[in-house]
């Protein structure tokens, strides 16, 4: 049985060997331009370090540089691309003493130059790299002890490595290595060699030294992601891969590979682009590059999710190693709740596997595999060759040998990786190397993407919390809404959405984004969702409701700002009014199953203009029609135009079928890009199929204004061909516009509604103050007994605010 890590004392007697023999294979390939981060490579392996760099003079003598790293991104400890020559940092230290200099979590903690140092613990050990100008090689660890006696050994040994392969890397002028090139970043001067102008199929006499040359002769598919690399903006300090294409005069383009890093100028000298050019046909690819290990480490270091680190891994071994199966799986007490299967299917893993599917993945007893169990607890990874003695459940995952790494995450066990194989597999030296250094990258990622989950699924349910729980039912018309959280971040969103039912049959459809990502974005989304309701059930036009929340934002004086789009739907007419706030503009889909997006007039965004005119833009909806809004999230990305989003967006609304607005919404967000947060409101209009008579009467403050109102009453009733309760009607009637007359001023408005034998009498004054119903009445007492008359002969009544008034209302069941 051949073990891939043992931490007895032989092994760790053995490790400084084998790390001098990878040292010293690297220092023999001469020829190679990435053999400083080969060796940088090997800190990862043989020290179990998270990260290592080397620093190295600048042109100008007064910084110390980042040249060259490898492992997890150093922007997660606080780590700087240039120290001060002079300074007091563990960098500094280590090159002007000549000394080794390490410091755990309290060190760091207390050291002036690591106050930016993100809250997790670590440890970091500075080494001086001598000759060739000398330097310092930087390793950071996250184990809890940090560094050991033989993993200092270690790090002695790649620190003399790199003295002696650091001059090809560091030096600016003299002749180019082949296929290597130089970018100088503020010019886009570019130095290259003949036999790299020969793969771009360029003459080296018509070449004119500027790297759009060069980008002019690519796939334009293939253009963006060069541009990430030769614009400094998009690229960090090291290391950077990639393959592309370039066009060639007859035949298919030509797949190239770059490999380069850039190097940070001094005072007075620009920042380098370096690397090299390759045909990419021609390059090996096997196990024994352990540059994967890099590749590993910077899929996982932008692996937020549990499933974004299974994939990763996956994509890592599985290829390189040639596997049948590999699954990644995390330990939650005694059992492994599976993550990633690939290949995904059911039937391709053993049959304890298939019974305890729960879901997408199984969730396997780790008792019922009592071999796992044991590697587990004994914590290292274990290989088990073709024909070995193993219980079924894992003798079926790999026939022809079964590799098991336990992910270790400080002091515990986060999970497990096993990889399988039907026919007989040899395991090979560099391929226990890279199952050890895999194992420990994706542990520490297992762990970060776990935290993230439960951090996300927590700002999730936050922001759940400030949205409407349910939508409500609405008459002669369906409501659906979706949201979903970025995945780029654990910060709260700004983006909601609400659906108000008004009086007579209107509803209010809004959905907004306030800016940023924040506790503070959401707590002022929060407060105008509030705002625009209470405005909203108040009575005011829709125009009025927006600039009412509009000065409410300005005098929060916030520094933030907020967009909307308020469409107030007549659910009996089939029209709406449409006023926006510097956000989009609805989309509508037509019965025919054409799309628009409608022609609506914009205002400013709330919260920037304090006296600003929001027009207000008719909508016609015949029955079928859909109306879609949206949050920019689900239209905008990085590099395409927002109109191009939106026609994408209609294009797709035009496609599905509205029968089931459910499904139509999940169809929309089948492809949101999940960078920023995404609201999306539909609501389809079926028509009403009753719809309610309406009459409206102005009462004039005249003597005879109650028996006036009493009369237009008596004839629309007789009009509708009511013949009941027609007394009772015209009591209340008689009540509620006597109360109306007497106990406030301005103009008062009867309305009456029939709605199967429902009848509705409305009040409307302009007072705000609602009519108190008295608690007793003695029987000197020469009023108050309107209202309890009105309470007792209707089935219900109540108040409704009316734009800076109120209106009473009273329902009568005709004919109980």
């Amino acid at each position: 049985m051949a073990n891939v890590v043992s931490e007895g004392t032989e092994e760790r007697g053995t490790r400084t060997l084998r790390a001098e023999g990878a040292l010293k294979a690297i220092a023999a390939d001469q020829e190679s331009p990435a053999r400083v981060h080969r060796t940088l490579e090997q800190a990862l392996i043989f020290a179990g370090a998270a990260f290592v760099a080397v620093y190295a003079p600048g042109q100008d003598g007064e910084l110390l540089c980042l040249v060259e790293s490898a492992g997890v991104p150093r922007t997660l400890y606080g780590l700087r691309d240039s120290y001060p020559r002079a300074g007091r940092s563990p960098v500094a230290e280590a090159y002007r003493g000549g000394r080794t200099v390490s410091m755990g979590p309290g060190e760091l903690a207390e050291h002036a130059q690591a106050r930016r140092v993100p809250s997790r613990d670590f440890h970091l050990m500075a080494l001086p790299v001598h000759g060739n100008g000398g330097g310092c090689l930087l390793a950071v660890s996250e184990r809890p002890a940090g560094f050991d006696t033989d993993d200092r050994k270690c790090l002695e040994l790649i620190s003399e490595a790199v003295a002696l392969t650091a001059p090809a890397t560091l030096a600016e002028g003299g002749e180019l290595p082949p296929g290597a090139f130089s970018l100088a970043m503020d010019t886009g001067r570019v130095r290259v060699g003949d036999d790299l102008l020969d793969l771009f199929g360029l003459d080296p006499a018509e070449f004119d030294g500027r790297v759009e040359t060069l980008l002019g002769m690519t796939v334009p598919e293939d253009l963006p992601s060069l541009m990430s690399v030769v614009e400094a903006d998009h690229m960090s300090i090291g290391d950077r891969e990639l393959e592309f294409r370039v066009l060639q005069p007859t035949g298919p383009p030509k797949w190239l590979r770059l490999s380069g890093r850039l190097l940070p100028g001094g005072e007075g000298h620009p920042a380098r682009l370096v690397g090299t050019v390759a045909d990419a046909s021609t390059l090996r690819s096997d196990v024994t590059d352990v540059a994967r290990v890099q590749r590993l480490a910077t899929a996982l270091a932008t692996a937020v999710t549990v499933r974004d680190v299974g994939n990763a891994v996956v994509a890592a071994l599985r290829r390189p190693l040639r596997a049948d199966r590999i699954a990644l799986a995390e330990l939650e007490s005694d059992r492994l709740v599976v993550t990633v299967l690939d290949p995904p299917e059911p039937e391709v893993w053993p049959e304890l596997w298939r019974t305890e599917w729960r879901g997408e993945w199984p969730d396997a007893p780790v008792r019922a595999m009592p071999t796992l169990a044991a590697a587990l607890r004994e914590g290292r990874a274990r290989i088990w060759p073709a024909g070995s003695p193993l219980e079924r459940a894992l003798a079926e995952v790999g026939p022809g040998g079964l590799a098991v790494l336990p992910l270790p995450a400080g002091n515990r066990m986060a999970g497990a990786c096993l990889i399988g194989w039907d026919i007989p597999h040899d395991f090979g030296t560099d391929e226990r190397a890279l199952l050890t250094a895999c194992a420990g990258l994706a542990g520490q990622a297992l762990v970060r993407a776990r935290a993230f989950d439960a951090e996300h699924e927590l700002v999730g349910m936050l922001q759940r919390q400030l949205l409407p729980r349910r939508l409500p039912r609405l008459p002669g018309a369906v409501a659906v809404a979706r949201y979903l959280p970025s995945t780029a971040g654990l910060e709260l969103g700004g983006d909601w959405y609400d659906v108000i039912p008004l009086p007579d049959n209107h509803v209010a459809l809004i959905i907004g984004d306030v800016q940023g990502h924040s506790a503070g974005a959401a707590t002022l989304m929060g407060q105008m969702r509030t705002a625009l309701r209470a405005y909203a059930v108040e009575g005011h036009p829709p125009d009025v409701v927006v600039a009412h929340a509009n000065r409410l934002l300005m005098d929060m004086e916030s520094d933030l700002f907020a967009t909307c789009a308020y469409v107030d739907v007549d659910l009996e007419e089939g029209s709406a009014w449409c006023v926006r706030a510097g956000h989009l503009p609805p989309v509508l889909r037509h019965p025919d199953g054409r799309t628009e997006i409608a022609e609506a007039e914009g205002g400013p965004p709330l919260g920037v203009i304090t006296r600003a005119d929001f027009p207000m833009s008719p909508l016609r909806l015949p029955p079928g029609t859909v109306v879609a809004l949206a949050t920019d999230g689900l239209v905008e990305t990085p590099g395409t135009d927002i109109d191009e989003g939106m026609d994408r967006l209609a294009g797709r609304l035009a496609e599905a079928s509205p029968a089931d607005l459910g499904l139509l919404a999940d169809a929309l967000l089948g492809n949101a890009p999940r960078s920023d947060d995404v609201a999306l409101l539909l609501l389809r209009y079926d028509g009403m199929d009753l719809r309610p008579l309406r009459e409206s009467w102005t009462v004039w403050r005249v003597p005879q204004a109650v028996g006036h109102a009493r009369r237009f009453a008596r004839r629309t009733l007789r009009s509708w061909g009511v013949t009941e309760d027609i007394d009772a009607v015209l009591l209340i009637v008689s009540e509620l516009v006597t109360n109306a007359l007497v106990h406030t001023d301005g103009q008062v408005r009867m309305d009456l509604s029939l709605i199967s034998n429902r009848l509705r009498v409305a009040i409307a004054d302009a007072s705000p103050r609602s009519p108190v119903r008295p608690t007793s009445i003695g029987w000197e007492a020469t009023g108050g007994r309107g209202i309890l008359l009105v309470e007792a002969l209707s089935a219900t009544w109540g108040t409704l605010p009316v734009s800076g008034g109120k209106q009473v209302w009273a329902e009568i069941v005709l004919g109980r």
